[in-house]
């Protein structure tokens, strides 16, 4: 906390009451800090609790309660400031200048030595008499330096000329022999010596200690700038990708809309087809009522029989009971969405495609590690494929080694960055992929869970894949993976598992805190009555054409 009190200033400590730095620092509801007994005595003498910043009143007075993050950042200051005070001093004394002689009156001349006993400064002139006179020639000089008082023992008034070590602390001649008698001492020249030596060691490790620190704001700054390169690259992709994806959602819902009006146009001329059918009936119906009408009239027996056989010629026939037209549009919304839903799985498995393409640019060189392998479990020399076997090896029960379950670890440790690799599980039914922290527990059973260091995901009986995320989850997978590929971003806190040859996720394990390094882990599993023979084989990764 301390540190951050160098990038605030000294206003942000000050009570706008006292004006001096926060004792007892309280916030009242408007948000402004005082000092406790500032505001207290304020607002005894106001007779009101008025907010000497805003001139809120508040009614009431309200209860007040130190506020410990302030009182400790004012304390930090405090600290700091005193620490900074301290060090210019130091600068001063260290540079100081020129320290001119004490005797003389007129014109100051620089001077050629101070007197410890005399406590005084003299130019090469006055300094004669200490060359002369016998008394004074007994005196100790030394270089000149300003505050002199500061070199005699405040008790004995002595030069401090020694240092004990025992309490860290220059004393006199008379303190050795009355305070500091079983003390070690040491001359000031010898203990000045020894410590200006370790402080050169200081000097060296707080110059490592810069330069370390310099390289980690360049690598940082790097780190910026790549993830500004990144994120502008994932934008533009992302932007093409959605753009894409409009335009076929678009395209369908103008093709949906363009057959909606098509339907609509044929049941409009059906309709007209029907409409002019039935015109016509009615027509000839007019004319026949209008025959009959005129029969029924004539009352000439003969006339009205002869014509009566005209009448009774064939009349429209055609039953319109369940003619309709029709405005049905079932189904043709599902199948459009249908079909969208295709095109866009289409360009979700491009886009699967591109982003596992992209992962394997991260891809590291994997080998298993023997120091880590279950007795059962056979490794080939290349340290890139593992095998189960029923029989116990015999070897060296070392604190690395998985001692109950048959399982390995890669050699390769990371703790920061991205990683990938690959590995075959083609014939297996039954095998288990991850990451583990190097702290996982080897000598028992293992539980697979974040929790316990572990993010990784099995088959068992053939087709039954689950991630153990705690508690495990069921994955549903179109394909069987042959080739699993495993992604780490360590920063981001993401572990996630793809199927390599459909170029699809399985699972992505996200959040997650890892804290130390990370060991990839495989565990090839028993034999299953020898259809799970197959082994476990780290495979170089490969994407349509080239290799990393």
């Amino acid at each position: 906390m301390a540190s951050a009190c160098t990038f605030l200033s000294e206003e942000q400590f000050r009570c706008s009451i006292c004006l001096d730095v926060f004792t007892d620092p309280v916030s009242i509801p408007c948000g402004h800090n005082f000092c406790k007994n500032c505001i207290t005595h304020h607002w005894d003498v106001n007779k009101t609790c008025e907010c000497p910043m805003c001139k809120t009143v508040h009614h009431s007075r309200p209860e007040l309660h130190v506020n410990t993050f302030i009182s400790e950042m004012a304390a930090n200051f405090r600290q700091s400031t005193k620490k900074k005070s301290s060090r210019m001093s130091l600068k001063k004394h260290t540079n100081s200048g020129e320290v001119l002689c004490d005797v003389c009156t007129e014109s100051k001349t620089k001077a050629l030595k101070s007197c410890l006993m005399c406590m005084t400064s003299y130019c090469e002139t006055h300094l004669e008499p200490h060359h002369r006179i016998p008394g004074l020639k007994r005196h100790e000089l030394i270089d000149p330096v300003e505050n002199l008082e500061d070199r005699i023992c405040k008790s004995h008034s002595k030069p401090l000329e020694m240092f004990c070590e025992t309490d860290q602390m220059c004393v006199c001649r008379r303190c050795i022999n009355i305070d500091h008698k079983p003390h070690r001492i040491v001359t000031l020249m010898d203990e000045y010596q020894s410590q200006k030596a370790v402080l050169g060691e200081t000097e060296e490790e707080i110059q490592k200690m810069i330069e370390e620190r310099r390289l980690k704001i360049q690598e940082m700054k790097d780190s910026v700038e790549l993830s500004r390169e990144d994120t502008e690259r994932e934008k533009s992709d992302s932007v093409q990708v959605f753009t894409a994806l409009i335009q076929n959602v678009e395209n369908h819902l103008a093709q949906l809309l363009v057959l909606i009006e098509e339907k609509q146009k044929t049941k409009e001329e059906k309709a007209e087809g029907f409409i002019k059918e039935l015109e016509d009936e009615i027509s000839e119906l007019m004319e026949r009522s209008t025959e009959v009408e005129l029969l029924t009239r004539t009352e000439d027996h003969l006339q009205f029989l002869q014509n009566l056989p005209s009448l009774n010629a064939a009349q429209p026939t055609k039953d319109w009971t369940e003619v309709r037209v029709h405005s049905s549009y079932e189904g043709m919304v599902r199948r459009a969405v249908a079909q969208l839903e295709e095109k866009l799985s289409e360009e979700v498995e491009k886009q699967l495609e591109s982003e596992l393409r992209r992962i394997q640019q991260y891809a590291v060189d994997i080998t298993l590690d023997p120091d880590t392998a279950n007795s059962k479990l056979i490794l080939k020399n290349d340290g890139k494929q593992v095998n189960y076997c029923d029989a116990k090896h015999n070897l060296p029960d070392i604190q690395k080694r998985f001692s109950t379950c048959a399982c390995v670890l890669g050699k390769q440790s990371f703790s920061s960055g991205k990683f990938y690799f690959e590995v075959q599980v083609k014939g297996k039914t039954k095998w288990e992929l991850g990451i583990a922290r190097e702290w996982v527990n080897r000598k028992g059973q293992i539980t697979l869970s974040p929790r316990n260091g572990f993010w990784a995901i099995w088959l068992r009986n053939g087709s039954e894949y689950r991630a153990f995320a705690g508690p495990s989850v069921f994955l549903s997978l179109k394909s069987q993976p042959q080739k699993v590929g495993v992604f780490v971003d360590y920063e981001e806190g993401v572990v996630s598992f793809y199927d390599v040859d459909a170029a699809a996720l399985i699972y992505s394990f996200t959040g997650c805190n890892f804290g130390c390094k990370l060991y990839p882990y495989f565990r090839p599993c028993n034999l299953d009555n020898g259809k799970n023979s197959a082994p476990l084989i780290i495979s170089s990764v490969s994407d349509k054409g080239f290799s990393i």
